[in-house]
């Protein structure tokens, strides 16, 4: 492969990096753009959130929330060709609690050709993450939940993979409708390196605070977000926040709006939107499905449209 073709992988890599956190280039970043369709609705602040499956990707300490055998599954179509497949899963073990998720983006195909620029064939480049998680409840209303993972990326026949872990606490306040959440993700050891360079794991400490307003049918959510991003004073991460509402129209209509001052302060002024760091989003309940999509607006004029079907397969599997 010639370093035209290597060229290619990397600018569409690097665009997706830098559009979504306007940070260094590293093969693991990926995994900051795996969630649904409800996360980037609400731009992130998910670390609080109970009763999704999907929000083990940010909090593994809210499964035991979540209904058993409660399955998600989202579709991502990112800037150029990039898209993204993200799978979650929720289930019962004895006294505890478990889940799963897979993650998968592909950079479609480019071509491969010599060093006078003819095309002798094609090459691929994807990334792909797996997870396992068990959680269990510490006291009344409190939970604690942790996640095991591996991580691969792979341009051409270059590789780098590593492994990764997740810990979460998550404490809720049925009373007064509240619900607060914290946790370290995406900490670990890299296994392999590509060309030999070592590359930093996106690691991401997370609080957050979820809150369902009285007399009115909306939910607040806000977090702190990359609480140990390297090259940043104190002052600087606190100014990594995410701020969303999700308003409730009846029982099966939902609407959401978030804000990420972390993604817009990382845009470029040649590169920023309006709209940077937004993220608009609609969803529709029934009893055993669930859909969501999602737009958010990362750069001008680039958008990422999300989809997420959320299934509760016990539920579906007693209708048959």
């Amino acid at each position: 492969m010639c370093i035209k073709g290597v060229g290619k992988v990397l600018v569409c890599v690097a665009t997706l990096s830098r559009l979504c956190w306007g940070q260094t280039l590293s093969p693991f970043d990926f995994l900051r753009t795996a969630e649904s369709a409800r996360a980037a609705g609400l731009a992130g602040a998910f670390v609080a959130i109970a009763g999704d499956a999907s929000a083990q990707l940010y909090n593994p300490a809210t499964i035991p929330t979540v209904p058993p055998d409660a399955l998600s599954l989202t579709f991502i179509k990112h800037v150029l060709d990039i898209n993204s497949g993200v799978a979650a899963y929720c289930g019962q073990m004895g006294a505890g609690w478990w889940g799963a998720t897979a993650a998968y983006t592909s950079y479609g195909q480019f071509t491969r050709t010599d060093a006078l620029g003819n095309a002798i064939g094609t090459f691929g480049a994807a990334h792909f993450a797996l997870q396992v998680s068990y959680a269990n409840q510490l006291d009344t209303n409190v939970f604690y939940g942790v996640s095991l993972g591996y991580v691969h990326t792979a341009i051409d026949r270059g590789a780098a993979s590593a492994l990764i872990a997740t810990v979460g606490l998550f404490y809720q306040f049925p009373l007064i409708r509240t619900s607060i959440g914290g946790s370290i993700r995406y900490f670990g050891v890299q296994l392999a390196r590509m060309n030999g360079e070592s590359a930093a794991l996106p690691t991401d400490i997370r609080l957050g605070v979820s809150h369902r307003l009285r007399g009115l049918p909306l939910m607040v959510n806000f977090s702190l977000t990359r609480l140990v991003e390297d090259r940043m004073s104190l002052t600087e991460r606190l100014r990594n926040f995410a701020i969303a509402g999700e308003l409730y129209l009846g029982k099966s209509v939902q609407l959401r709006l978030g804000y990420d001052n972390g993604v817009r302060s990382g845009q470029s002024s040649v590169s920023a939107s309006p709209l940077s760091g937004f993220g608009v989003g609609a969803g529709l309940v029934f009893p055993s499905l669930t859909l969501d999509y999602t737009l958010t607006t990362l750069s001008a004029p680039a958008l990422v449209h999300r989809l997420s079907c959320g299934l509760a397969l016990d539920t579906v599997l007693k209708e048959r």
